[in-house]
């Protein structure tokens, strides 16, 4: 079976870290996500940069739904 990695786009770091927190909290994760920031394209400013969350796993066990539906909870989706 083959390594799945899931990235939740989330806006800002704050959703991002609440997100990563909970993901902690809800499932059982191989390894704490890790926190990525992503600057948009052709932007300068600091402000302009969605965060990503990246969760490793290993199984293939966790539903993308689930995921899906946790990052919308926050303004963000799973890419």
């Amino acid at each position: 079976m083959t390594d799945v990695r899931h990235v939740l786009v989330l806006p800002d770091r704050d959703a991002a870290e609440e997100v990563a927190s909970e993901l902690a909290g809800r499932f059982s994760l191989a390894e704490e996500p890790r926190l990525v920031r992503d600057a948009l394209a052709g932007e300068d400013d600091a402000e302009d940069a969605q965060w990503l969350v990246v969760v490793e796993d290993p199984a293939a066990g966790l539903d993308p739904a689930a995921l899906d539906a946790l990052a919308g909870a926050h303004d963000g989706w799973l890419e």
